[in-house]
């Protein structure tokens, strides 16, 4: 866990920004905000969907992080031009986001969907990989190919990546549903289908406890 050493800024209502912002910076360079971000990740399944997938998945014992290391899953990569995967899921998941550049996101607005925060400064967020990287590792991934743990740890494709306060980030570690979820409980439905479907389409084990939490959770999705 890395030490906080700025401030904290109080909690906000999250304000949705639906225009583009321009920006001059102290070097002259001039940053054109990311167009209004969805702040939702791609690939969020459905109920039924989720459902199907979850019954689909093979249960298994947990296996043993021996050997892991997040090294074995390299990111941030290089995904256009200067921009790397996590300074995409910022412009993704933001409003009103100014790049510089560099693709460091020098101002914006990030709403946190695990705690209802949002914050003003990017330093303040972290990119969850929603199946953490050990948690795949226990699962399945440890007889990847690097290559291919690579893709599942830079997964824009999938509802993998998500910006969120980095303390409950933090605080998830590599826990699975069965033992963390979401505090908004609002949330805890899509938090679900979302570990659901990368799990699916990575064909990644789970076990019983994880099994049953996530069926609960599903239980109570509208839809």
């Amino acid at each position: 866990m890395r030490i906080r050493l700025s401030a904290r800024f109080p909690r906000a209502v999250h304000a949705v920004a639906v225009a583009a912002a321009v920006v001059v910076t102290g070097a002259g360079f001039v940053g054109v905000s990311a167009q209004p971000a969805s702040a939702t990740p791609p690939g969020i399944p459905s109920k039924a969907t989720a459902q199907s997938q979850l019954n689909a998945l093979t249960v298994a014992t947990e296996g043993s992080t021996s050997g892991y290391s997040r090294d074995l899953f390299p990111h941030w990569i290089t995904i256009s031009g200067s921009c790397n995967t996590r300074e995409q899921v910022l412009k993704r998941d933001g409003t009103s986001v100014v790049v510089n550049s560099s693709c460091a996101a020098t101002s914006g607005r990030w709403y946190s969907p695990y705690d209802g925060a949002t914050w003003t400064a990017a330093s303040d967020v972290d990119i969850d990989h929603v199946v953490p990287l050990a948690e795949a590792w226990r699962s399945g991934a440890n007889s990847w190919t690097t290559s291919r743990r690579q893709s599942f740890a830079n997964d824009l494709s999938r509802p993998q990546l998500i910006a969120v306060t980095d303390n409950v980030n933090q605080s998830k570690g590599d826990q699975d549903p069965s033992t963390w979820q979401p505090s908004l409980s609002s949330y805890r439905c899509t938090y679900s289908k979302m570990w659901i479907t990368v799990k699916y389409n990575w064909s990644l084990r789970l076990q019983s406890s994880e099994k049953s939490a996530l069926q609960a959770t599903l239980n109570t999705c509208n839809s």
